[in-house]
């Protein structure tokens, strides 16, 4: 029996234990072969040991960096599956996230960096840290993308990525999105009929050209938004063609309301249906589309979102005047506002707000103002005007008359921004609700 030491990267790891069923006496080619063959297995045992390892810090990276929870917001419901792929060691780097934007809006995001492994796991956690700062930005979804195809390109030639960036607002019921390369959005409508909108998609990050482009559908109340990367509709046995029409059938299948014992449905096609929540939905897709018997070479995410409205009377606007009377007609429509909603412990709070607000418009920017009231988990005040220029805290000398208006609306609000848009911008302030108040959303 031959026992020679197993030695690897200058440390010995273990024996190689070489046995025969009688007696042997092992020659010098004997024993050089023992020991080159015990090289051979050492250098293979370390590399399979590093490989292990890489993978598993890799899986801890990409569980680390994808949400642990959703967060809770009035103008979605949402739930989120991670798949890990069945075959091979490499984990990928497919992502998604739920982010809250201003005045009830909420973005949905799922992406995924071509290839496998800890720097593409890394690469992963970078957009998706990108894409949280850009949102607080409050950024168009072509603006968006234009950005996080800049930080791809810095990346260097080999980095390519997808992504499919959404917002959806609950006021309008409207979805604005725009998508690098990635597979389209699907709508499920409340009957249960499930389309992908007809877009053409920009390339992937990393690849585009930009200006990319922003789609606008509406989607009715009780819709749900499904976002999904590619290895849940394509693989080596199905194109990604087949993959999304049976992703089409299982959605339809899962969502559509059920019918009663004459075949007529439970519930009107033009009515929310509550059968499937987005935990459910998931549920139902993935056991049709990955059953757990099929080996998968491919990590995939998905992402579905139901859709609230907010309720026609928790949403006030007003055009005020261009002058300086602006501001005092503004407390005046606030006080009536907020008695009508009993919310009069705000009423000053919001009087000095929109005071400061409607003043800053008459003063440095382009009128007419306009004031918005929004009640939902929050009580958000808006004033938009015509103008572009960003609106900054600055530091306030004792001797200056003014300059410190923001600083009475950082202080007064619990949260405030600024978002822009085709014709303007627009100032918003959110204040937390008095205990006894409802949620706004349907």
């Amino acid at each position: 029996m031959g026992v020679p030491p197993l030695i690897a990267s200058d440390q010995q790891i273990g024996y190689c234990v070489v046995g025969f069923s009688r007696p042997r006496h092992f020659s010098e080619e004997d024993r050089s072969l023992l020991i080159a063959l015990s090289g051979l297995v050492a250098q293979a045992l370390e590399r399979a040991r590093l490989y292990d390892a890489e993978h598993t810090r890799a899986q801890e990276l990409q569980r680390g960096l994808l949400p642990r929870t959703l967060p809770t917001v009035s103008a979605v419901t949402a739930e989120a599956r991670y798949l890990p792929a069945s075959e091979g060691v490499q984990v990928g780097g497919d992502w998604y996230d739920l982010i809250p934007l201003s005045g009830e809006r909420v973005a949905l995001v799922i992406g995924d960096v071509m290839g496998h492994g800890l720097s593409e796991a890394a690469t992963m956690g970078r957009l998706r840290t990108a894409v949280h700062t850009l949102a607080d930005l409050e950024l168009p979804p072509d603006e968006l993308l234009t950005h996080l195809n800049d930080l791809v390109g810095d990346l260097g030639d080999d980095f390519y990525a997808t992504c499919l960036y959404t917002v959806y607002d609950p006021v309008t019921n409207r979805c604005a999105f725009a998508s690098a390369g990635h597979p389209p959005l699907a709508i499920v409508h409340p009957d249960g009929t499930a389309h992908f909108p007809h877009v053409d998609a920009d390339p992937p990050l990393g690849a585009a050209s930009p200006p990319f482009e922003t789609h606008e559908v509406q989607v009715p109340e009780g819709s749900h938004l499904v976002l999904y990367t590619d290895g849940l509709v394509e693989s080596s046995a199905v194109d990604i063609d087949e993959g999304m029409a049976r992703l089409a059938q299982a959605l339809t299948r899962a969502a559509a309301p059920a019918a009663d014992p004459s075949g007529a449905a439970c519930a009107p096609a033009s009515a929310p249906t509550t059968l499937h929540d987005p935990g459910r939905l998931c549920d139902a897709v993935i056991s049709t589309l990955v059953p757990e018997q099929a080996a998968t070479h491919d990590d995939a995410a998905l992402l579905i979102a139901r859709t609230r409205s907010m309720a026609p009377d928790r949403v006030v606007s007003w055009a005020l005047p261009d002058g300086p009377i602006a501001a005092a007609e503004a407390r005046h429509h606030v006080t009536e506002q907020l008695s009508a909603w009993h919310l009069d412990e705000l009423t000053m709070t919001t009087e000095l707000l929109v005071s400061e607000l409607v003043g800053n418009v008459v003063r440095h920017a382009k009128g007419p103002p306009r004031l918005r009231l929004l009640y939902g988990r929050t009580l958000i005040c808006e004033v938009s005007d015509a103008s572009l220029t960003t609106p900054r805290i600055r530091r306030a000398a004792e001797t200056d008359e003014g300059g410190r208006g923001l600083q009475l609306v950082a202080a007064l609000s619990d949260r405030w921004g600024t978002r822009f848009s085709g014709t303007g911008k627009c100032i918003w302030t959110e204040q937390a609700l008095p205990s006894p108040a409802h949620p706004a959303a349907a």
